[in-house]
């Protein structure tokens, strides 16, 4: 039995104060075991955690939240957070219907200052409330916390330009998991992080700042001696010293006292903060450490057996069906350029950026970047392919629009995660790029409805020679055997039973639910393949035999797919009517995918059920 009684002291952030300094490292021990054995058995973010329970631990006993508002950028690190704020007894239910949400959320915890799930995001927000905070004059403290990746992002950088400029009381964190410190340094990064912070520096500084103002050149030369000093220590500072912050660090983010101290001192100061802190993702457990790509986000397993379970599902992903396609390709065409922003292992690209190194770029978690990157790419006569997933493509909606669409450029966007993804929740659910893509002129829209028409889809976009999109779901496919590479005839939908009265139109992967419905009320089934161009032809054909219309699709059914059959019903003033099934207006929560698809009525019995209900009403 795992010793928590420390840990089982701590309900609120308050009794975590009330500890002695000397019990912090037992704490931090406990915390860590505790985090890796509730998500072992829950599933869900482990290496990002375990890689900031020091750090957790240090701001909470330095700061007084939720008085002190503290921000996690992303959020997958915000485990241990959950669990030293009241929900410890909660993690059990993480990332499952009606459970603890998966990243920091507002109506969870007043705690959760922001809630997020896309990256990049903390700073700015965190601007808003210290600029917010210094109005109202309480002194309270605004923190955000944010990763070496996530600080990659255009977003990110704008939001530290903003901040430097304004001068607000704010303290940026930087956890930095990637670049290694030299040991020649190591000791000199530590010695003048708690140098610089500490109140005699701190007032040194800004008495001699005065009294020194009238005298330039001593005053420029005392300036450039601390910035040469903190350029020593890490060279990286210099660049957000001139943005305008006090830069602090690289200091040791598992040094709970090191924390501490530099903490303290810096909440005492004033002005635009901050602090570089150098941390191992998937500290303390020894297969998260030497993997933490494979360990950030995981299913249940036994911690004990220091292995993750091997998948009996034979079906290969379809994020694999697509990395495959793309080293076919690749074997066939050098012009192939692939591009992802910072998805390569979750889009499948692996052993294509192996195989391929040339034509791989990962542009980092730079959405707008990467689209008109392959914009670049495409004007300069290379065949460009973005790997993206479908809530991460419309923080790049503009570059669609503006760098690709407009210009006719031929660059394939790969979509995955598309529809109902499951246990991340409403920020991860992928039901709105039908919509916010349908609107835009010269872009063809594809929805594979099983792996094998996932690939040919693929194809007829590579070669269509002008902006296309197919989107496919997370998860695996059904079975289909693949076939040899054919392009599709544009907008041509494919007839797969002849019913009557009713037609269901079938956009995308719920096709396999469709035919059984479809067998039940004896409709035909169309699957309509393309979004845009829609095959209006097929629907001229169908209105004339059928009385109903029905288009299912896993995206809103605002401005979705449906809605461009009712739109083009309306337009030919056609007396069937059309019954539009879809996900509804709301923002779907987390579970399993089939939880959610159950909830949404997007199962059989759901599609069943509207239908009946709608031709009831009708009658």
């Amino acid at each position: 039995m795992i010793d928590y009684t420390l840990l089982q002291q701590i309900n609120l952030p308050a009794d975590l104060k009330k500890l002695d300094r000397s019990q912090l490292l037992l704490l931090c021990e406990q915390l860590r075991q505790y985090l890796l054995e509730s998500v072992s058995k829950s599933s869900g973010h482990l290496a990002s955690g375990l890689g900031v329970v020091e750090l957790t631990v240090a701001l909470h006993y330095v700061f007084d939240a939720p008085f002190d508002q503290l921000i996690w950028d992303v959020g997958h690190q915000a485990y241990p957070h959950k669990i030293l704020t009241g929900r410890r007894e909660q993690m059990k239910t993480i990332r499952q219907k009606d459970g603890l949400h998966p990243f920091p959320w507002r109506e969870e915890s007043e705690y959760d200052v922001l809630s997020v799930g896309h990256s990049s995001t903390s700073i700015s927000a965190g601007l808003g409330i210290a600029l917010a905070a210094q109005k109202e004059g309480k002194n309270r403290k605004t923190i955000c916390v944010i990763g070496d990746g996530a600080i990659t992002a255009g977003m990110a950088f704008e939001a530290i330009n903003h901040a430097g400029s304004l001068h607000p009381d704010m303290l940026v964190i930087l956890n930095d998991n990637e670049m290694s410190i030299s040991e020649n340094v190591g000791g000199l990064s530590k010695h003048f992080a708690r140098l610089m912070t500490a109140p005699c520096y701190t007032h040194l500084r800004e008495q001699s700042k005065k009294v020194l103002a009238n005298l330039p050149p001593i005053k420029e030369f005392i300036k450039k001696t601390e910035e040469h000093i903190k350029g020593f220590v890490s060279p990286v500072g210099t660049m957000f010293e001139q943005l305008g912050f006090n830069y602090i660090g690289p200091i040791d983010g598992h040094n709970v006292e090191e924390l501490i101290a530099t903490l303290s001192n810096m909440k005492k100061r004033t002005g635009p903060q901050f602090l570089h802190i150098k941390t191992k993702k998937g500290k303390g457990y020894a297969p998260a450490e030497k993997d933490p790509i494979r360990y950030h986000g995981v299913p249940k397993f036994d911690h004990k057996c220091h292995e993750l379970p091997k998948s009996s599902v034979p079906m290969p992903t379809y994020s694999k069906i697509f990395g495959d396609w793309l080293c076919e390709i690749a074997a066939q065409d050098p012009k192939l350029i692939a591009i992802t922003p910072a998805m390569r292992e979750g889009s499948g690209m692996v052993e294509f950026s192996q195989q391929f190194p040339a034509q791989f770029f990962d542009a980092a978690i730079a959405e707008q970047h990467a689209v008109t990157l392959a914009a670049g790419f495409a004007i300069a006569g290379m065949h460009p392919v973005v790997a993206i997933y479908s809530t991460f493509l419309q923080r790049a909606y503009d570059q669609v629009i503006h760098d690709i669409a407009i210009q006719k450029l031929p660059v394939l966007l790969a979509i995955d995660r598309a529809g109902i993804v499951g246990a991340d929740g409403p920020t991860h659910q992928g039901t709105f790029d039908l919509s916010f893509l349908r609107c835009i002129p010269n872009l063809i829209i594809m929805t594979p409805s099983n792996e094998n028409e996932c690939r040919q889809m693929l194809y007829t976009g590579y070669k269509c020679g002008q902006p296309a999109a197919v989107r496919y779901p997370r998860g695996n496919a059904i079975g289909v055997a693949l076939q040899p590479l054919t392009l599709l005839p544009i907008g041509v939908a494919y007839e797969y039973r002849q019913g009557e009265n009713i037609a269901i139109l079938n956009f995308g992967t719920l096709l396999p639910s469709v035919k059984i419905v479809a067998e039940k009320l004896n409709a035909t089934v169309v699957d309509m393949r393309f979004v845009k161009p829609l095959d209006t032809a097929k629907i001229d054909e169908l209105v004339k035999t059928h009385s109903l219309l029905v288009s299912v699709e896993e995206n809103s059914i605002r401005g979705g797919a449906g809605s461009a059959v009712g739109e083009y019903l309306l337009a030919k003033q056609y007396s069937a009517k059309l019954l539009t099934i879809g996900v509804p207006d709301i923002f779907v929560p987390q579970g399993s995918q089939a939880e959610m698809l159950a909830e949404m009525r997007l199962d059989v019995a759901g599609i069943e059920a509207q239908i009946r209900e709608f031709v009831q009403a009708e009658n």
